[in-house]
């Protein structure tokens, strides 16, 4: 049994015309944002793969939480305004720790990746999502929402919320919101700089709804004026083919795997940080920001009361 109420169902249609409305509005020169036909199309492809793999995998994934349920420590109802108020700060920061799992360890990272692997950053970015995540198991995290008694069909339509919320903030169009909206909730600024690859920049502002994780945990980095976002990965793939944006990473594994000399080295290249060899031949992004950080002068490297980087 899957819930009734899918909030991402219900906003495709939304989707499709704010994207097309994007698309109208930068050829008329009325909004900053740019598009490429194939990185769209690669793009659309993701979030169809993406969908297929969320029906194929749905049923079982949902039957855990409900298995979960049965073993609940309390009985919250999903009537009480209370239970939603305290469901969307819990589910919030749930995902903000799942986000940053799968940016800190590769072998998430495998499944995330296709999310940031295009260079432009649209609306229809959004849409370039994951085949793989249920595979991953990524889901698990949410089981002790259920197990704390959060009745697994409301945690899903809140999981619902979340993402649909985060589909306005894939757009260049939109610049700032106000100082109040920004200090409290994640949006189109600091999601691009989310997206980018500036060494400055790099897994910065996990955030789904909220953005006040970041600023507690000391992963937020402000969009700055003077340093445009440039987006895709470290090494970008140069590819629109979905199948090689989907499983490219597994594949990477799986070469590294092969030659791996010892049970230690395989354990660095499944779950060590995207980027980690035993020889230090390549770069975290850890190091990308060390190094980057080692040249720059010292009035730019203060961090701010909330872990925010500062220039005075």
């Amino acid at each position: 049994m899957t819930p009734q109420f899918d909030p991402v169902a219900w906003a495709i249609p939304f989707f499709v015309l704010a994207i097309v409305a994007e698309i109208l509005l930068a050829r008329m020169g009325k909004a900053r944002v740019r598009y490429e036909p194939r990185d769209t199309a690669a793009s659309l492809a993701m979030g169809l793969g993406s969908n297929v793999a969320g029906m194929l995998l749905g049923g079982a994934t949902f039957a855990a939480a409900l298995w979960v349920y049965e073993h609940r420590l309390f009985n919250i109802p999903m009537t009480a305004l209370w239970a939603w108020v305290v469901l969307f700060l819990a589910e919030d920061l749930t995902y903000y720790w799942f986000h940053r799992l799968s940016h800190e360890r590769r072998f998430w990272w495998a499944a995330h990746v296709n999310h940031h692997s295009s260079q432009h950053y649209n609306l229809s970015t959004a849409l370039r999502q994951t085949w793989t995540g249920g595979v991953a198991g990524t889901w698990l995290l949410w089981l002790p929402l259920s197990l704390l008694g959060f009745p697994p069909a409301m945690v899903a339509v809140q999981k619902g919320i979340s993402l649909v919320y985060q589909f306005w903030i894939h757009t260049e169009a939109i610049g700032r919101m106000p100082a109040w909206f920004e200090a409290v909730f994640n949006t189109p600024s600091h999601h691009r700089v989310h997206h980018a690859r500036n060494p400055r920049y790099l897994d910065r502002n996990y955030g789904g709804i909220l953005i006040v994780w970041d600023r507690l945990f000391g992963t937020f980095e402000p969009e700055r004026a003077e340093e445009p976002c440039r987006y895709g990965l470290v090494k970008n793939i140069a590819t629109f083919n979905p199948l090689r944006v989907a499983f490219h990473e597994w594949t990477a594994i799986g070469r590294d795997l092969l030659h791996a000399r010892s049970p230690g080295e395989a354990l660095g290249y499944l779950f060590g940080r995207p980027g980690w060899s035993p020889d230090g031949s390549r770069e975290t992004s850890l190091e990308i920001r060390a190094r980057w950080v080692a040249v720059r002068p010292p009035e730019d490297r203060g961090e701010g009361a909330f872990g925010e980087r500062v220039t005075p």
